[in-house]
C-alpha cells in the first residue's frame, strides 16, 4: 500500500536544514501514543537547550533520537516487560473432578477436598480469582491468583524441603499483587490456569510449572502440589459466580 506524504515548510523553531514530513499512512493506537509521548519529551529542557544553541541539524537529530528510542522500542501491545499485570477479579467456586468441595480447616490452615452432604454446603469456600496478563504474548495459559473470599488468605506455592508445597498465606494489602515481577518472590502466588473442557481446568504453579494443585482419591484429605505422574486429581471445575 502506498504512503502519501506531505512535506511541510521549515519551522522557524527548527535548525536550518531540518523539515517536517507528515505521513497519511494509517497509524495504530500504540504508534499514536508513542508519538504523543515523544513530542512531549521534545518539549523538555534538553531540546530547548539544543534549539537555543547553534547546533547543527545532525546534532539536533541525534538528541531527538536519544529521546525517542526508548519509546519507539517498546513492544506493541505488551504488558510491562517481565511483569504479570492484574487485569481483573471475580468470584469462583472450585471443586475437583470427583465433585469434592474445598473446605478450610482453620486450625491447620489447610484446604481439604470433602464430599459435602446435605446441609453442609455452607462449609464450601469460594475464591476471589485475580487474572493477569502474561509478560510473554505467546503464553497460552491464564495466570491467576486465588484468594479465599472473606479472608486475606491466598494460595501460594514455594519449595519446602526438597519439593514444591502448597500453602495459605495472608496478604494484608491486595495491591501488593497488582503487578508481579516474573523473576520475583511474589510469583509463588500465581498459577497457570489451563482449560481442558467445559469448566474443567488445571492449575500449575507459575514458579514450578510442572507442579499442579491436586486432591487425593480419599475423602477429606488436604490439597497438595503434585506432578502429573502422581496418583492424584489435578483437574477442577472452576465456575464463575458473578
Amino acid at each position: 500500500m502506498a504512503t502519501e506524504t506531505t512535506r511541510c515548510p521549515l519551522s522557524p523553531q527548527l535548525p536550518t536544514g531540518l523539515g517536517l514530513e507528515v505521513s497519511r499512512h494509517p497509524l495504530t493506537m500504540r504508534q499514536v501514543v508513542n508519538l504523543v509521548v515523544a513530542m512531549e519529551r521534545l518539549k523538555g529542557s534538553r531540546t530547548e537547550t539544543a534549539l537555543r544553541s547553534k547546533f547543527s541539524g545532525e546534532r539536533f537529530l541525534n538528541i531527538m533520537m536519544d529521546d525517542l528510542i526508548e519509546v519507539i522500542n517498546l513492544p506493541e501491545g505488551r504488558a510491562p516487560r517481565n511483569q504479570f499485570t492484574r487485569t481483573g477479579q471475580y468470584e469462583v467456586s472450585v471443586s475437583d473432578s470427583q465433585k469434592k468441595s474445598l473446605v478450610l480447616l482453620s486450625d491447620s490452615m489447610e484446604l481439604h477436598a470433602v464430599t459435602l452432604q446435605g446441609g453442609n454446603g455452607h462449609r464450601k469456600v469460594h475464591f476471589n480469582m485475580s487474572t493477569y496478563v502474561h509478560p510473554s504474548p505467546a503464553a497460552e495459559a491464564q495466570p491467576v491468583a486465588l484468594g479465599i473470599k472473606g479472608t486475606n488468605l491466598y494460595l501460594s506455592c514455594h519449595q519446602e524441603a526438597d519439593k514444591p508445597t502448597l500453602h495459605l498465606e495472608e496478604v494484608l494489602d491486595r495491591q501488593t499483587l497488582a503487578g508481579v515481577a516474573s523473576d520475583g518472590n511474589l510469583t509463588r502466588f500465581l498459577f497457570y490456569k489451563s482449560d481442558s473442557g467445559v469448566s474443567l481446568s488445571t492449575l500449575a504453579s507459575a514458579r514450578f510449572p510442572s507442579w499442579f494443585i491436586s486432591t487425593a482419591e480419599e475423602n477429606d484429605m488436604p490439597m497438595e502440589m503434585c506432578q502429573r505422574s502422581a496418583n492424584r486429581y489435578v483437574t477442577f471445575h472452576v465456575q464463575r459466580q458473578n
